[in-house]
């Protein structure tokens, strides 16, 4: 059995790898570096398996906090993983767009799986997982509402700003102009989108694309990036668990 875990700076995930490739289990926490997340999915997921820790043959831990993880045999990035894990689940996978909590990256994909080229955001919380949070608090509802919310808008209130603080401000200005709460929210995910859509541009974004990271689970978001790139974007099981199915699938192969 292998094991790898993928420690974002939010949120920590863990799969359990048989020995035939197939995921015995996996697990979500809620907490990410810094924090017992990573130690808490493992468990988790060794429960779901009904497996001990001393049968895991071996573990790789990627993502942000990977270096501090002490139980892995091995640690690489979250850029080789992502793309080992979504092949593993799509072969025709060509593009990656991944929006974590703290950073968004896009990457390109040879026709071999291996990483071509890739852009990522990590000085910005422009883009990412962050500044979804905080248009929420803006908003008074929490993600899952926001993605409903930004649903209903009939069109979305342009938001000029890049910056995640200038668009918070932005956005109140919005509400106390008059605008509908739907609209602002609609606007909020069609700014983010356009700022991934222009990384992407920059190295290219060809089909089939796929969607990661916990951003993907927001419906909406997707079906508004699937028109910002004029692209559809294939839809994951669990979009949150590539980056750790990935370092399963090294662990198997050390």
């Amino acid at each position: 059995m292998y094991l790898g875990i993928d420690i974002g700076s939010s949120s920590s995930k863990a799969v359990i790898l048989d020995e035939d490739g197939q995921i015995a289990a996996s697990a979500v926490v809620n907490s990410g570096t810094g924090s017992t997340g990573a130690d808490q999915a493992v468990q988790i997921a060794l429960i779901k398996a009904g497996l001990s820790r001393e049968q895991i043959k071996k573990c790789v831990a990627t993502g942000y906090g990977r270096m501090l993880y002490k139980g892995a045999d091995k640690q690489i990035t979250e850029i080789s993983c992502h793309a080992k894990g979504v092949r593993h689940i799509r072969q025709d996978a060509k593009t990656i767009i991944d929006i974590g909590g703290q950073d968004a990256k896009v990457i390109r994909l040879r026709e071999s799986g291996a990483v071509e080229n890739f852009i990522m955001n990590e000085k910005c919380a422009a883009g990412t997982g962050r500044f979804l949070e905080v248009m929420a608090i803006v908003l008074g509802c929490s993600l899952p509402e926001l993605s409903d919310m930004a649903k209903a808008g009939s069109a979305g209130v342009p938001i000029s700003s890049v910056c995640t603080v200038f668009a918070e401000s932005e956005m109140i200005s919005q509400l106390a102009s008059g605008e509908t709460p739907q609209d602002v929210a609609k606007g909020a995910l069609q700014a983010i989108s356009k700022r991934v859509a222009g990384m992407g541009n920059r190295i290219g974004i060809v089909p089939e694309v796929v969607m990661t990271g916990g951003a993907a689970l927001n419906q909406t978001l997707v079906d508004t990036m699937e028109e910002t790139i004029h692209q559809p974007i294939i839809r994951l099981e669990a979009p949150q668990i590539m980056g750790a199915l990935g370092a399963a699938k090294y662990a198997a192969e050390l």
